[in-house]
C-alpha cells in the first residue's frame, strides 16, 4: 500500500473530477474559528486523510495545490515524528466489494482497480515504523475504524487533519472527531479540493461549527 510511488500526469480515475491548479489559502485568508482551542504538543495527533495516487491523479503533478500541499504534510509529519505526535495515515482498499463499498459508489464509481496504479500512498509521504496505517471505509476515518481508541490509548484529544478532499472526507473527519470530543484542527495549507471555492468552504464549515483552521507554519509553532 505504501510502497515507493510517483505521481504522473494521468488522467483522473472515473468518478473524480479533473481539477484545475489554484493557490493554497495563507494565514491572512482562514476564517475566524469559533472555538477558541490551541494546539498543545502533549495532546495532538495528525492524521494524513487519504493522500494515495488515485485521489492525486486529478491534480497537475507539479502545480499547486498538490506539490506544496504535498510538502507541507511532509514537513507536518516530520515535526511530529520528531516531537512524539502520534502520526495516522488513512488509505482505502483496492477492488473494493460493492456491498462494502455501500452508496459511495452511486456518487463514486467502484474506486480504486489498480494495486500499483492507485492505492499505494504518495512515495513523498511513506508511512515509518511507528506510524499506523487505518483502512478507509466511508468520508469520515472514524467510520469502521479504531482510529478514536488509539488516540485515546495514547492520551489525545486533539486531531490535527490534512490531506485530500477538503469538503468531503477531511471536513467530516473533523466533525466527527468534534462529536467525539476530539478537538479537530484543519491544516488549511495541507488539504487540497476540487477547487478553491470549495476548499474555503471547508475551512469557513469546520472555523464555524466544529474546529479550527490553522496553516501549517501556525501548527509547527504551536507544536
Amino acid at each position: 500500500m505504501n510502497a515507493p510511488s510517483a505521481i504522473a500526469a494521468q488522467p483522473p480515475a472515473p468518478g473524480l473530477p479533473r481539477i484545475a491548479p489554484y493557490a493554497l489559502p495563507q494565514a491572512a485568508d482562514l476564517p475566524q474559528a469559533r472555538a477558541g482551542w490551541r494546539l498543545e504538543r502533549d495532546r495532538a495527533a495528525l492524521l494524513v486523510h487519504d493522500m494515495q495516487l488515485y485521489f492525486a491523479r486529478p491534480y497537475a503533478p507539479d502545480a499547486s495545490p498538490l506539490a506544496p500541499m504535498v510538502a507541507n504534510i511532509a514537513r507536518l509529519v516530520a515535526h511530529c515524528r520528531a516531537a512524539g505526535i502520534p502520526v495516522f495515515y488513512t488509505a482505502q482498499e483496492v477492488r473494493q466489494d460493492r456491498r462494502d463499498r455501500g452508496l459511495q459508489a452511486d456518487l463514486w464509481g467502484p474506486g480504486m482497480s489498480d494495486p500499483l496504479e492507485h492505492q499505494p500512498l504518495l512515495r513523498q509521504l511513506t508511512p515509518q515504523a511507528g506510524d499506523f496505517v487505518l483502512v478507509k471505509h466511508r468520508y469520515s476515518a472514524f467510520q469502521r475504524s479504531n482510529l478514536e481508541a488509539l488516540i485515546r490509548a495514547r492520551g489525545r484529544d486533539q486531531l490535527v487533519v490534512c490531506g485530500v478532499y477538503a469538503h468531503i472526507g477531511c471536513l467530516l473527519t473533523a466533525a466527527e472527531a468534534f462529536m467525539r470530543d476530539i478537538q479537530p484542527f484543519l491544516a488549511a495549507d495541507a488539504l487540497a479540493d476540487f477547487s478553491r471555492e470549495k476548499h474555503d468552504m471547508a475551512l469557513a464549515y469546520v472555523a464555524d461549527v466544529c474546529g479550527v483552521p490553522l496553516v501549517t507554519d501556525q501548527i509547527v509553532a504551536a507544536l
